[in-house]
């Protein structure tokens, strides 16, 4: 990579099984024979993904569902690993995927900001500092020191949004995490993205939302069926795009 870019793919392609199981399977496995991606027993999720993300970006991705835009997103943070091609990202991550992926249902709110942040390599200390600065922002009160199987959707939403931006992440990606919650919240949010990229931090979103897109993306792609089928400069030309592919998988 080079000057600012901080997120790099060339030529990505991912694969996946079809679900199977039983003895056939296990005799592939043995046999090698799963090896032979391009058989009608797997099927094609990514197909040469080439894309560039600079510094200090609000990228969105957009496309029908099935599409691959959250599968992208894990080939980026690195969760999956492609069958073909490069990816190479430069800096610290923070996934953001789910109404609380990798949250503990029996913890509390507080027990579980630690715990996120453990993962991501951070002291105990610097948690205990932020935990109020989390909690006011999640606008959850004294749910924090709630059970999170109490919590509502939108709670955890706005949990996990609020852990993931405080954590101050290189790059920051988030898989629909916007769509749920309050109003006033989602704006909140978008105001923090927008404070996080004027500090270089770089944030990549999986949005259904043309409105997000248009308010925070400074570039948007739409992906169909596992290949990018728009990268227009204009950000209208992209989501048109987009609209146009989601009547077609509706009819």
């Amino acid at each position: 990579m080079t000057g600012d870019i901080v997120i790099e793919l060339s030529g990505v392609s991912l694969d996946f099984p079809m679900a199977r199981s039983g003895p056939s399977f296990l005799k592939d496995i043995l046999t090698g024979r799963t090896d032979q991606r391009l058989s009608s027993k797997y099927y094609r999720a990514l197909a040469g993904i080439d894309l560039t993300i600079q510094r200090g970006q609000v990228f969105g991705i957009v496309g029908p569902n099935g599409a691959g835009k959250s599968t992208l997103l894990r080939v980026i943070a690195g969760i999956y690993a492609p069958d073909e091609g490069v990816v190479r990202t430069r800096g610290r991550i923070t996934l953001l995927a789910g109404l609380g992926a990798g949250f503990q249902r029996n913890l509390t709110g507080r027990e579980n900001i630690f715990l996120s942040g453990s993962i991501y390599g951070m002291s105990r200390r610097d948690l205990h500092d932020l935990v109020p600065s989390i909690v006011v922002f999640s606008g959850i009160g004294s749910f924090i020191d709630r059970p999170l199987r109490t919590y509502s959707s939108g709670m955890r939403a706005r949990l996990a949004f609020s852990i993931a931006s405080h954590l101050s992440p290189d790059i920051l990606l988030i898989d629909e995490v916007l769509a749920v919650g309050d109003a006033a919240f989602r704006e909140k949010s978008k105001a923090r993205i927008l404070e996080m990229v004027k500090g270089d931090a770089t944030v990549v979103i999986v949005s259904h939302s043309e409105s997000t897109c248009r308010e925070l993306c400074d570039r948007v792609i739409c992906l169909h069926e596992g290949t990018i089928a728009d990268c227009s400069v204009d950000i209208e030309d992209v989501l048109q795009r987009y609209n146009e592919l989601s009547e077609l998988n509706t009819k």
